[in-house]
């Protein structure tokens, strides 16, 4: 068996520090074989830069993926180009965008391979089709391997349910992020893929997506443009936890983690 350990997207400051407090008792608990993390929110809530994700990946975090925050801090251009092998943006940017992604993490003679995908329903239409980026790396670098793991950074719940069918005995496991709301849609599809469609966030309890509440509601009530900032307090931990046959790749087993600090 190998088991990976997905945490959802971290909020800022409040989400760094959940991990860093509650992620070495979940290793512990779980051994895992491998940790990723969305990434694409850490620095200040919107974005990366190499501090941050040096901190993270300090934390045991082996990858992180990211999502349509990934170029609000410029720094992360370089960031991404220097490490790919632990960094990893969105699969279907169109061609000619820094980084890859997708990345191969071996672990005591395993493979196991982390894709990162986005979603375009509701998000950027310049993305190229996720389905059909998807399909020709898994028809052709992927095309031998067992453990494929895919983050699907999407907004819309039927783009990532269709996807997981679509993906269904191709890959071992399609998770969501982007939403930030844990939903309780876990199981394993039809052929074996194990299948969530939003893993949830590592951030505040009392906020709106880990920032603050009170200028998003004034946004909603007089449509004003207001500074987010992320949300401090209570914190909970979203994550994930796939069990795969190493040998066929199949999911055996998908489990939502939540703790709350």
């Amino acid at each position: 068996m190998l088991k990976i350990i997905f945490l959802g997207d971290i909020v800022g400051r409040t989400g760094r520090n959940i991990v860093q407090q509650l992620l070495p008792s979940i290793k512990n608990e779980y051994a895992p074989d491998i940790i990723v993390a969305n990434g694409e929110n850490a620095a200040g809530g919107a974005g990366i830069d190499p501090k941050v994700a040096a901190e993270l990946l300090a934390m045991n975090v082996d990858i992180l993926t990211t999502g349509n925050h990934i170029w609000k801090r410029r720094e992360a251009i370089d960031l991404v180009k220097q490490n790919p092998k632990q960094i990893i943006r969105p699969l279907n940017f169109p061609k000619g965008a820094p980084g890859v992604g997708w990345t191969c993490f071996e672990v005591n003679g395993k493979k196991i391979n982390i894709v990162n995908a986005m979603g375009r329903v509701f998000m950027d239409e310049k993305l190229d089709c996720p389905f059909q980026r998807l399909d020709e790396l898994l028809e052709n670098e992927l095309c031998d391997e067992k453990i494929i793991f895919v983050d699907f950074h999407a907004e819309a719940t039927s783009e990532k349910e269709a996807l997981g069918f679509f993906l269904d005995g191709r890959v071992s496991a399609v998770v969501g992020t982007h939403t930030h709301v844990q939903t309780a849609d876990d199981k394993i599809l039809p052929e074996g893929t194990a299948y969530l469609t939003d893993v949830g966030m590592c951030g505040a309890k009392f906020s709106v997506l880990g920032v603050e509440h009170e200028p998003i509601v004034q946004n909603f009530l007089t449509g004003m443009p207001v500074k987010f900032d992320v949300a401090k307090g209570i914190a909970i931990l979203n994550a994930v936890l796939i069990t795969c046959d190493e040998q066929n790749g199949k999911a055996i087993k998908i489990e939502r983690i939540f703790r709350e600090s």
